[in-house]
């Protein structure tokens, strides 16, 4: 399910590590106007990888990320509010932040940071050679830190050709990180072996991005369950294993926002005759209170049966599930992923290339 070496099959002690992690967290403005992590569930998804570079005797950690689209310095997007983050996660490790991605700064920060320590770079898309693919400019990053191996551990920006994903490996030994490890042996396994029987649950609001995932699923799910604004808009299943929501909860002026009760026990009744569920796309406009039941009673369906692999993957659906968490602690779920895009990418059999140049294993 995972043809690539991991951190386990290559030495790391005395190694100076750069890891590609993905830090495209949502921010809030505190009342002073400072910027704030409002989720760190990214941030803790890295700690794993983290963890077992320090353990193993990396000498320095030196992590980079990107944080939206800016066009330019934006200092609204600066990645320090990260490094406070995971500095409150890691106790009594150095945590230290440059606002530079290379150069003298770089060079500086890295020789003042102890043994052990970990680095967070800037923004990667300050510079327009991220997005480029720019060899050069990844040639900028790892000659300015002198690492001596490449970690890919941000799955959200696999599915990208960008300096810090694809022309890097070209630089450098690189091995994956166990959250990539995590998200491609479990999306694979929803597709090429999954434990059946399979339910997929496809939400959200555009057919055009839903409709490949349907067709892909469509010979190895044992039944597909379509809600959302695809489902309230009348989507038109092309088989008879594709249900799709017969009922809605609506605003007074009659919108389908949320799927209705009886949809709702189909869900749950086929979840729990499930063995592996694959879920993409929230079912309701789940930001009004008032129309995420369907979706909440489908999540805590899901997080409260341990006895199925349940995958639940796409930006709105995780940020979702992830509060659902915060709230209740005993939710459990095989991966809540990090990757909306990449995860659709890879389920589709899109391109890969953060992944495909990583060293193969043995």
């Amino acid at each position: 399910m995972f043809d690539k070496q991991t951190i386990r099959d290559v030495n790391i002690k005395d190694e100076i590590v750069l890891v590609r992690v993905d830090y495209n967290v949502p921010l809030e403005q505190t009342e002073d106007g400072a910027w704030q992590v409002k989720s760190d569930l990214r941030i803790r998804a890295s700690l794993p990888t983290i963890e077992y570079l320090r353990e193993r005797g990396a000498k320095k950690i030196i992590l980079m990320s990107h944080l939206g689209r800016p066009e330019g310095r934006d200092e609204s997007l600066s990645l320090k509010p990260m490094a406070e983050a995971l500095a409150e996660l890691m106790q009594g490790v150095s945590v230290d932040f440059v606002d530079e991605i290379s150069g003298p700064e770089v060079v500086a920060a890295v020789e003042e940071l102890p043994d052990g320590g970990i680095l967070l770079l800037e923004n990667l898309r300050f510079e327009p050679g991220e997005k480029q693919n720019s060899e050069d400019f990844a040639r900028e990053i790892v000659e300015s830190i002198g690492a001596t191996l490449f970690v890919q551990d941000g799955f959200a920006a696999t599915h990208r050709a960008h300096a810090s994903t694809e022309a890097v490996t070209r630089l450098l030994p690189a091995v994956a990180g166990f959250l990539v490890e995590k998200e491609v042996k479990l999306l694979t396994q929803a597709l090429k072996a999954p434990e059946k029987p399979l339910v997929v649950i496809i939400g959200g609001a555009k057919v055009e991005d839903k409709e490949p995932l349907i067709e892909k699923f469509l010979p190895i799910a044992d039944k597909i369950l379509v809600g959302g604004k695809i489902a309230a808009d009348g989507y038109v299943p092309k088989d008879s294993k594709v249900y799709v929501a017969e009922d809605f909860d609506e605003d007074g002026e009659g919108n389908k926002l949320d799927i209705g009760p009886i949809a709702t026990g189909k869900f749950v009744e086929a979840i729990n005759d499930a063995k592996t569920v694959l879920w993409n796309g929230v079912l309701g406009k789940v930001e009004d209170a008032a129309f995420a039941t369907g979706s909440e009673i489908v999540a805590k369906t899901l997080g409260e049966k341990h006895d199925v692999v349940a995958i639940i993957c796409g930006g709105d659906t995780t940020g979702f599930v992830q509060e659902l968490m915060e709230d209740d602690p005993d939710l459990e779920f095989a991966l809540v992923s990090t990757g909306g895009g990449a995860a659709l990418e890879l389920l589709t059999g899109g391109a890969m290339p953060g992944i495909e140049k990583l060293w193969k294993s043995e």
